[in-house]
């Protein structure tokens, strides 16, 4: 864990902490912790007047929308449930807060992320979310591919196993940016913004 600092215009960007996502079985950290360390960043955030950016995976009923392209893992065919992709109500109720919808795992490709992130003169963001691996990862590299200062807080994500948030946490994220718990950036956020 090597969190050093904070921009003056950093911004929390949580990935995918919605209804179905959040429902699922996830490691190390329960969901209902992930959720409860983001919300007390995305509090912090927005108490010293900084974004906080809510993403979550959506799709048209019919699919039209999905990621095409042949994988070895085929998808489940199965209808998505209505309302799985809503916002977890303890993040959700603030009209400040910007909500990216995306189609793929990561945040930036297909949507305006980077375009808000860039009008608000964000020069670093940090990541929560689910899942480590895939959406969380995916976006903490296209971040770092355009020139963010990437911080991942560590013990607000999770993942379907142990195992792949290790290999994301360990091997990965020291290459795209510091790592830190909640507690670290959110000390780092008050000694910053007093």
């Amino acid at each position: 864990m090597t969190v050093t600092a904070l921009d003056p215009r950093s911004a929390l960007v949580v990935i995918d902490l919605q209804a179905g996502i959040a429902a699922m079985p996830v490691q190390p950290h329960p969901a209902a912790e992930v959720i409860a360390r983001s919300a007390a960043l995305a509090d912090a955030f927005r108490s010293h007047g900084l974004p906080v950016v809510l993403v979550r995976v959506s799709f048209a009923a019919d699919g039209s929308d999905a990621p095409v392209g042949r994988t070895e893992v085929a998808g489940s065919g199965a209808t998505l449930p209505e309302g799985w992709d809503v916002i977890v109500d303890e993040l959700s109720g603030h009209p400040e807060d910007v909500v990216v919808t995306k189609r793929n795992w990561g945040a930036f490709y297909g949507t305006d992320l980077d375009l808000q992130l860039r009008r608000r003169g964000v020069t670093q963001i940090v990541l929560t979310g689910i899942a480590t691996s895939i959406g969380v990862e995916s976006t903490a590299r296209a971040a770092h591919e355009h020139g963010y200062h990437v911080t991942l807080a560590t013990d607000a994500m999770s993942d379907r196993s142990a195992e792949a948030h290790r290999a994301s946490v360990e091997q990965l994220f020291p290459r795209l940016g510091e790592t830190g718990t909640t507690e670290e950036i959110l000390g780092l956020l008050a000694a910053a913004h007093g």
